[in-house]
């Protein structure tokens, strides 16, 4: 059975990594054992117990549709009792008469999922019952196992998850043969998984209100299909303005129905939302003056709650997201909780530690949990990133374990300081990856859920995100661009697949340089190391690359192409562009230059350019996604986005003398060295080098694993270090600057530590954290997620000239180094730092010097 299984997971992952379903790439010839789900103009009918869960039934019907978007032929749905030649049966264990029969004549083997959380198996299996020759079961251990078990069927005869939310066309099929071989994915890696709609306006809510009339039952059941077609099963409701318990009392219903558990956001608590407090509220939100009003607010939340699934949100924040006052103490706080889980135990008839809880330690809250604060140990503690998605804090390795767990609350989308960021994606995969992988490694997974703002156009990081989250060992570190392959090669084809795949990282990592609302025609040097052109150039690139293959796709795909692929391109490129021109009309005007205006026009033609795309994509389908563009992203002036876009400033005509333009600064030698271009890397114990590929501004990253691996108390000898061969042209000082990814103190140890030491001197331990404090007025803080790097520097005195290797010692676990910049004095100003001297594979010798010019 083991051998068995092994197989089917090889099948598989060998079918997924060619971006094939296992229907699709059996649908030509017909192998022994296969079972045929549609052929010749019929269809397997579909069974299942009308005794089952209502949400198996409705994605049993799903199923259904889908097998009629592939084939043209719907199959039959019927709670009857079944007879056919080959027939499909669906049920859950305990819920399902027909599924509970086949275990108790051994026709069905559930030892692998009987008692497990959301799983599911699907196999062939000879003569079921009278009447019937052959079945293809799927049977699953609770509701969401079987819907998963339903979904995935779905996903391999070549429906996309993102079928109506991307509009991901199906490829036609006229024969479905599916492999007789026991298939399962297996349990969930974390319990729960999901997304929270936040941020939503004006773009969502837009769309919504035109579309249905609202933020409403009708929205969200596109939503909660969508959770589950994607594996998740949690979700916080849009708030900004909206209360889905109350604006539409079927929407939580629904979600019961469909098996999506509800939650409320971090500042939320009791399973009411911000707006019905501004409804039903009378007083102040403060516990210590209004106590009695917000416990009868709160009493009715639980009630409104009733059976349904869901995880209920503990403790306060001020009213409209915002730090309590400072009178609000952590003893008062501590009786929040208590008063609340009373209330719960009340209302619920059971004791609190029955119903699953949560608190979020966001922003001021942590420093309450620093302090002391604490909850019931059945309290799930939700940890947070920064809202930059760099993770603050984990558990600690020798921490006792709580009942309740760890989760994580993450951003792809965020409003607040240093300047929102709503518009377009700008989360890299690899980043992703490597700050969920510290998660999953110190312990954090009961709950992973991320703020995806508006939803679209986040589809490939929640993919991913919820991927993950289910199964983190199927992706490693080097696994990331593939698994990007696989996904495009599930929404457009194999043909193409690799190549979209690229763009689309290329394109998140672009932004993740410096995030479209932070751009300004000063962020890169139009001076030093040709930056801005250089910048400018790779988006255009990117462009010209995503409009040749759009004209290489069927017209079917284009629609799907335009939302998740080229349009993200087109507006970034276009923007970037914009900034450069407008950054050359500041540079001609100042020095006297004849194409002032000329600038000037092809900036304001740029800035039209911008409407332009919008439009272009709000006239898809029909105005399918009218509005869901409609984010505002150029003229920030402060934090807050601007209520329309405006025009950058531009010079009409020269306001300088005519001057010869002003040449590179000149006064350094530097060689600079990206972190994969190692010559050694030198491992010890337990602890090896892993290189990030694609993590970070430039090139990849490395760092060091386990990510779990105690401090190197002393660095040096032959501890875990890097090793790069370098040649000085000159003796004397020397600067090394080390580009980081901005990690934070997760492990609120005090600030983590990496060292740098030239040939075989003694090794300069530097803390990334010195001075740094995650506040939100903190200039660090606020510099280092802007620019999405820290920059840290080490002295070293009198070096001579010639060959020598620079060596970067790893201290601590999660310091992950971008690149290194050796110098011997002043470097040119430049955002991204001098550009290495290659783009050789890591572990490649020397890389030459680079010197400005």
């Amino acid at each position: 059975m083991k051998t068995l299984k092994a197989y089917s997971l090889l099948l598989i992952l060998v079918l997924l990594a060619s971006g094939m379903s296992l229907a699709q790439s059996k649908s030509l010839t017909k192998k022994p054992g296969d079972f045929i789900l549609a052929a010749k103009g019929k269809a397997a009918t579909i069974y299942a117990s009308a005794s089952d869960w209502p949400g198996v039934l409705r994605a049993a019907h799903d199923l259904q549709a889908d097998v009629q978007r592939v084939t043209k032929i719907q199959p039959v749905f019927s709670i009857e009792k079944p007879a056919g030649i080959e027939i499909v049966i669906i049920g859950t264990l305990g819920k399902s008469l027909l599924i509970d029969q086949l275990v108790q004549q051994q026709k069905l083997d559930v030892t692998g999922i009987a008692g497990k959380w959301e799983t599911f198996v699907r196999q062939v299996v000879e003569q079921p019952m009278p009447g019937v020759a052959r079945a293809l079961v799927i049977a699953g251990s609770d509701k969401r196992g079987t819907i998963y078990g339903i979904y995935d069927l779905s996903q391999q005869i070549g429906v996309s998850p993102w079928y109506w939310w991307a509009d991901v066309p199906v490829q036609p099929q006229s024969t479905l043969l599916i492999s007789p071989t026991r298939h399962s994915l297996g349990e969930p890696a974390v319990k729960y998984r999901g997304i929270f709609l936040n941020d939503e306006a004006p773009a969502l809510s837009g769309w919504a209100k035109e579309k249905f009339g609202g933020i409403n039952s009708q929205m969200y059941g596109h939503v909660f299909e969508l959770i589950l077609r994607l594996k998740g099963n949690y979700l916080w409701p849009a708030m900004w303005g909206n209360a889905f318990n109350d604006d539409d009392r079927r929407s939580p219903a629904l979600a019961d129905e469909y098996g999506i558990v509800m939650g409320t956001s971090h500042h939320e608590p009791m399973q009411r939302a911000q707006q019905e407090w501004k409804r039903y509220g009378h007083g102040p939100w403060n516990y210590q003056t209004n106590d009695t009003t917000l416990r009868r607010f709160w009493r009715q939340g639980i009630s409104n709650m009733g059976t349904r699934e869901s995880i209920v949100t503990l403790a306060m924040r001020g009213d409209g997201d915002e730090p309590m006052s400072e009178e609000n103490n952590i003893a008062l706080l501590e009786k929040i909780v208590n008063d609340q889980r009373q209330i719960l135990a009340e209302e619920t008839h059971r004791s609190a530690d029955q119903t699953p809880q949560l608190w979020t330690l966001y922003k001021e809250v942590q420093d309450y949990y620093d302090r002391g604060m604490r909850v019931p140990d059945d309290v799930t503690l939700l940890l947070c990133d920064d809202n930059w998605g760099n993770l603050r804090r984990l558990p600690k390795l020798d921490d006792q374990p709580r009942r309740g767990g760890y989760g994580i609350y993450y951003h792809f989308d965020y409003v607040g300081a240093p300047r929102n960021y709503k518009w377009l994606n700008t989360n890299p995969l690899p980043r992703i990856w490597e700050q969920m992988h510290l998660a999953h490694e110190y312990g954090a997974k009961q709950i992973w859920i991320v703020n995806v703002g508006d939803l679209k156009p986040m589809e490939l990081p929640i993919s991913f995100f919820l991927d993950y989250a289910w199964n983190p060992a199927a992706i490693p570190a080097e696994g990331v661009a593939a698994y990007t392959r696989r996904w495009t090669a599930r929404q457009f084809g194999p043909q193409h697949a690799a190549d979209i795949a690229d763009i689309l990282a290329k394109y998140a990592k672009y932004n993740a340089r410096r995030k479209p609302e932070l751009l300004t025609a000063d962020t890169y040097s139009l001076l030093n190391f040709n930056e801005w052109a250089t910048v400018a150039a790779d988006y255009n690139a990117l462009l010209s690359r995503a409009e040749a293959i759009n004209q290489q796709l069927p017209a079917a795909a284009r629609d799907a192409y335009f939302e998740l692929v080229l349009h993200p391109v087109q507006a970034c490129a276009n923007l970037n562009e914009l900034y450069y021109t407008v950054a050359l009309n500041h540079a001609a005007a100042k020095n006297g230059q004849a194409n002032t205006a000329a600038l000037a026009a092809r900036a304001k033609a740029l800035y039209a350019k911008d409407a332009e795309i919008k439009n272009h994509y709000h006239s898809l389908l029909g105005g399918k996604w009218d509005h869901m563009m409609d984010q505002t992203h150029i003229g920030y002036t402060s934090w807050q986005q601007p209520d329309e876009d405006k025009m950058p400033e531009v010079f009409l005509q020269p306001t300088g003398t005519p001057v010869a333009p002003p040449s590179a600064t000149l006064s350094a030698n530097y060689i600079a060295l990206e972190a994969e271009h190692y010559s050694r890397a030198v491992t010890a114990g337990p602890i090896v080098w892993q290189h990030l590929p694609d993590l970070g501004r430039t090139l990849g990253a490395m760092t060091t694993f386990p990510v779990t691996a105690a401090p190197t108390t002393a660095p040096g000898g032959s501890s875990p270090h890097l090793e790069y061969r370098i040649t000085l042209a000159q003796s004397g000082p020397v600067t090394v600057s080390a580009y980081l990814a901005p990690t934070l103190d997760f492990t609120n140890s005090g600030g983590l530590r990496y060292a740098v030491s030239v040939d075989d001197e003694a090794p300069q331990v530097v803390n990334l954290h010195t001075g740094l404090a995650v506040d939100y007025v903190n200039q660090l803080w606020n510099k280092a997620v802007a620019e999405n790097i820290f920059l840290k520097t080490t002295q070293h005195p009198a070096v001579a000239a010639g060959s020598h290797i620079l060596k970067f010692w790893r201290v601590d676990p999660g310091v992950v180094l971008e690149k290194l910049v050796v110098s011997q004095g002043p470097l040119p100003t430049s955002y991204l730092g001098p550009p290495a001297g290659d783009n050789r594979k890591p572990g490649n010798a020397t890389t030459p010097e680079r010197r400005a010019k």
